[in-house]
């Protein structure tokens, strides 16, 4: 990757938006949106959604060729399959079959190429760049993730109805919340309500 910060800003469809840093940019892509109940958090509506997410730093790999429907239905599919990947690495479960084919699928395109800026001290992507690039480029970094030392630290919120996942990279390793300002608040509330009703 081009860049080590990670997180996005997140849109709740019930209203107001958070911070969430979910540790790694293939994982920020999981959370772009979805199917079925998720389908409300969806953000790549067009093709030109997802040239807008890819262009955007920590990746800033600004496509120089239109993106098209094949290619988002294409990074959806990915995206699915990192979604599902990471959830099962988090609860110990094997990971599915045809989310691992899927990664690799896309893994198996080059990736983006770094190249160093005229001034010696910027880099950028060299061109040209593809969604196929930056597809191949976020699978590579999922298999990392995967198979790498830090497998053992893919966590899902620890809230009862938030299924965010992240990379708890915290030194103690004892990050349960998927954001303290979302889920991390609503919790210190419910247990400080529970205090006050159990000791009135």
């Amino acid at each position: 990757m081009r860049a080590s910060a990670t997180g996005r800003t997140l849109r709740d469809p019930r209203g107001g938006s958070f911070w969430f840093d979910a540790g790694a940019v293939c994982l920020d892509f999981a959370h772009t949106g979805g199917e079925g109940r998720y389908a409300v958090f969806e953000s790549l509506h067009k093709p030109v959604d997802l040239g807008e997410w890819l262009a955007r730093p920590p990746l800033a790999a600004a496509v120089t060729v239109p993106v098209t429907a094949r290619e988002l239905t294409a990074a959806k599919a990915l995206r699915r399959a990192i979604w599902e990947a990471a959830h099962a690495r988090a609860a110990g479960r094997p990971l599915p079959a045809e989310a691992i084919a899927a990664i690799n699928r896309a893994a198996a395109a080059p990736p983006l190429v770094p190249e160093l800026a005229a001034d010696g001290a910027t880099a950028g992507w060299a061109a040209p760049v593809r969604v196929k690039h930056a597809l191949s480029t976020l699978a590579r970094e999922t298999i990392e993730l995967l198979s790498g030392p830090l497998a053992e630290r893919i966590r899902v919120c620890a809230s009862d109805d938030c299924p965010l996942v992240f990379v708890d990279s915290s030194r103690p390793g004892a990050r349960r919340w998927c954001s303290m300002e979302r889920c991390g608040n609503r919790n210190k509330l419910r247990a400080l309500r529970a205090r006050r009703s159990a000791n009135p």
